[in-house]
């Protein structure tokens, strides 16, 4: 009897406060965003790369962002987004997943997904080595990214698994 492959959902949410530092340059879905205030964090702060990363480990149930970038790990200081992104993607892979999809949404009034969602959607696609799809939304006014405090997002995976042996579904 074949056993059907049962694929596995992941979702990752990430959020960044934009920088006081002028010189900070705007990273979000892999993309630099000039003339953009930049985000605070341990890496670039690409929100959407962030987001993907926290996705596809959630679906393939090997932890979380911190647990694998973390600020503990200075050698991920300052690293690209989609650095982290195929790192993220590779370590699925390890796991004994394939990647089948990536969905991400933006949140924030800045900056303007839709102007350079097909460049976004490649430059993500490139990393993880499968599909991603790109949305951007505001927060109509409310919360930090309403008010332009910072940006957001949140991301969901799906993965299947393509070794059967070997793979346990709790680590």
């Amino acid at each position: 009897m074949t056993s059907a492959v049962i694929p596995r959902t992941g979702i990752g949410v990430d959020v960044h406060a934009h920088s006081q530092d002028p010189e900070r340059e705007l990273w979000v879905a892999g993309l630099q965003w000039p003339g953009e205030r930049g985000l605070e964090g341990h890496s670039d702060s690409d929100v959407a790369a962030h987001a993907c990363c926290d996705a596809l480990f959630s679906a393939a149930g090997i932890g979380d962002l911190g647990q694998h970038f973390g600020v503990d790990r200075p050698e991920f200081a300052g690293a690209s987004g989609m650095r982290l992104l195929a790192e993220a993607a590779r370590r699925v892979r390890a796991a004994g997943y394939e990647i089948g999809n990536v969905s991400v949404q933006v949140i924030g009034n800045r900056p303007k997904i839709g102007t350079r969602r097909s460049e976004a959607q490649r430059t993500l696609t490139a990393a993880v080595g499968a599909g991603v799809s790109v949305s951007g939304t505001t927060s109509d006014g409310l919360g930090l990214t309403g008010r332009g405090e910072g940006v957001a997002a949140i991301a969901n995976a799906l993965v299947y698994p393509v070794r059967a042996e070997g793979v346990s579904w709790s680590e």
